[in-house]
């Protein structure tokens, strides 16, 4: 099955799957969810529990939502996964082809297109010590990567359960 793999920090990439819930398990890495932003015969196939799962931010789902992990996209029959047609490929390319990075400026998120290369530059700037370690100075402007404020919150979240 022809489909565009997009994962986090990369350029999307046509590739060429087996039609198999393991085949698709193992390109998202656990369970699948299909998703359907999209009036065309397309969707999106990402895994059902990368919130849960901690998987890295990888890009929006239009202005609603962040798809956590890797993903792909495939073409649609009435009951079915099939290929994505030439068009669709080139069209939903376009369309996730930069890397995405996510951070709150103050209260607001922020989403900034970027290359593979600025991409791994913030997540290196931005990679957090093991906990006993984490002793380092805040970002100047508030900038954060929202992976580390929703680490933060799970983390403060779970100090109080316990």
């Amino acid at each position: 099955m022809k489909v565009l793999i997009v994962e986090p920090g990369k350029y999307p990439r046509e590739a060429d799957i087996e039609h198999t819930l393991e085949a698709e398990q193992a390109v998202v890495g656990g369970t699948i969810e299909a998703v359907y932003p999209w009036r065309d015969s397309a969707c999106v196939v990402c895994n059902d529990n990368g919130i849960a799962e901690n998987l890295p931010l990888n890009r929006m789902l239009g202005d609603y939502d962040i798809i956590h992990g890797t993903f792909f996209v495939c073409g649609l029959t009435r009951d079915d996964f099939t290929d994505l047609t030439p068009k669709q490929m080139k069209h939903y390319e376009e369309m996730y082809h930069d890397p995405q990075l996510f951070f709150l400026l103050g209260k607001t998120l922020c989403v900034e297109h970027t290359t593979p290369e600025g991409y791994a530059q913030f997540m290196q700037a931005t990679r957090q010590p093991p906990r006993q370690e984490q002793e380092r100075p805040q970002p100047a402007c508030g900038l954060f990567p929202l992976s580390e404020i929703i680490q933060q919150a799970r983390r403060r979240t779970n100090e109080r359960h316990f």
